[in-house]
């Protein structure tokens, strides 16, 4: 009974590979394991390919420049900014004058003509609070604009280090095969010289056939990062390759010298001035409740009797009804709002920077971990199974199990670099800098 599950065992088995294969026999071809980092990329049609001589290595500070000069967003921001100065220009302009002409009686010889120049007087400082509000603004668009700048940095510098991690992933995966067919080669050797049951091999295949997946799936997400990062370029010279390195640590200055930069960063500027802007606006309501005159200038001219009267005028509103208080008390009520507002935004900038602070702190220390310990002893371990194996020493079983922790050590690794990259970017956008160490 025994001898009949084997064959049957190895039909399954049989099974399972060639529907891996099948699935990965488009997405991938097994490339030679190597620690160049920047050796591959997504070519045209989203496939991976080897990195040519004549390809153009995409470095970080390269992409910057393409997505400030190409991201429709930078554009927008540019363009809210020119809106801001116009809008500053407007204010400052004074109001136009009237012509009034007003004729009695339109018999030409009792015909009487009244012609009447008036100039409308802002008091108060209506002017210059409205300029002082406008310059708020333009100040704010410039300050919006820095930050489109900051944000789009941030999310290329974290879709870069995606992409390398990616890539990173597809190197790792690649090894994992070799490893894995390297198991499968001494589970059929054993199997040919008849120290180990058929059923040995079987599992080495299947392992195999896991691994070949991971490797599709190391691809495919390769393929969506370099197409993430290629839209936030919008646009420029095509690539191949990036020009990076992937599992260097990042840094960043101590947590007191963050949250000094907190003040300066382009969210709070922009919070500071939309209050300031308010502040004016306030301003601006309490000076429309000073009435303004207008005064006017002009000549009557009388056929009956051919003379010309000099007119002189002078027009005062009365505020009786409208003071213009409601307005005042809006205007006051959305700069404390303002205020308020500001203060809560510090308070969230300073916990989200010590949040992010932490995350680097608890990712660099695993990362320390896992490469000077768990990797190496995995690694050992791995090999020590195989060669046991080879030796008659261990069962097959083993060398999965080491296998196992050596691919799962490997993830965690790279789990644990890309969080330190993140809480990196994180702190950079929040402050919008660049704020890692080398």
């Amino acid at each position: 009974m025994p001898g009949k599950l084997v064959p049957l065992a190895l039909v399954l088995a049989a099974g399972v590979i060639s529907s891996a294969q099948a699935q990965t026999a488009e997405a991938s071809t097994f490339i030679p394991p190597s620690r160049e980092l920047s050796g591959l990329a997504g070519g045209p049609d989203n496939r991976l390919v080897t990195r040519s001589a004549d390809s153009l290595p995409l470095t970080l500070g390269a992409a910057w420049s393409l997505a400030q000069n190409n991201n429709p967003a930078i554009s927008a921001a540019m363009r809210e900014v020119e809106a801001a100065q116009g809008a500053l220009t407007q204010a400052g302009v004074f109001q136009n004058p009237s012509l009034d002409v007003e004729v009695e009686d339109l018999r030409s010889g009792n015909r009487t003509t009244t012609v009447t120049l008036s100039q409308p007087i802002e008091l108060g400082g209506k002017r210059a609070a409205r300029i002082a509000a406008a310059e708020r603004a333009l100040d704010a668009a410039r300050v919006q604009r820095d930050m489109k700048a900051a944000q789009l940095q941030s999310e290329v510098t974290a879709a870069y280090l995606a992409t390398l991690l990616s890539q990173e992933r597809v190197r790792l995966a690649q090894e994992s095969l070799g490893i894995a067919q390297t198991g499968s080669a001494a589970a059929s050797k054993r199997v040919q010289a008849g120290k180990v049951s058929p059923l040995e091999e079987t599992r080495s295949k299947v392992a195999e056939a896991n691994v070949r997946l991971e490797l599709a799936q190391a691809q495919g997400e390769l393929s969506a990062q370099l197409q993430e990062l290629r839209a936030l370029l919008a646009g420029g010279p095509s690539f191949q390759a990036l020009d990076g390195n992937a599992l260097q640590l990042p840094s960043l200055p101590p947590i007191e010298e963050l949250q000094a930069r907190v003040e300066s960063s382009p969210t709070m500027r922009l919070a500071r001035l939309e209050t300031a802007r308010l502040r004016a606006l306030a301003d601006l309501e309490q000076a429309k409740r000073t009435p303004d005159i207008s005064v006017s200038l002009g000549m009557q001219r009388a056929q009956q009797d051919g003379r010309s009267l000099a007119i002189v005028g002078v027009s005062i509103p009365l505020p009786v009804f409208d003071s213009n208080r409601g307005n005042l008390v809006e205007a006051l009520r959305r700069r404390d709002k303002s205020e308020d507002e500001a203060r809560a935004l510090e308070l969230r900038l300073r916990a989200d920077l010590a949040i992010a602070r932490q995350r680097l702190s608890i990712a660099s220390e695993e990362v320390m971990a896992v490469r000077s310990e768990i990797l190496p002893a995995a690694e050992l371990a791995f090999s020590s199974a195989t060669q046991g194996f080879e030796l008659g020493k261990f069962e097959f079983l083993d060398v999965l199990d080491a296998q196992r922790t050596l691919l799962q050590a490997r993830a965690q690794y790279l789990r644990s670099m890309g969080e330190s990259h993140r809480a990196v970017a994180d702190v950079a956008r929040l402050l919008g800098t660049n704020t890692s160490q080398p």
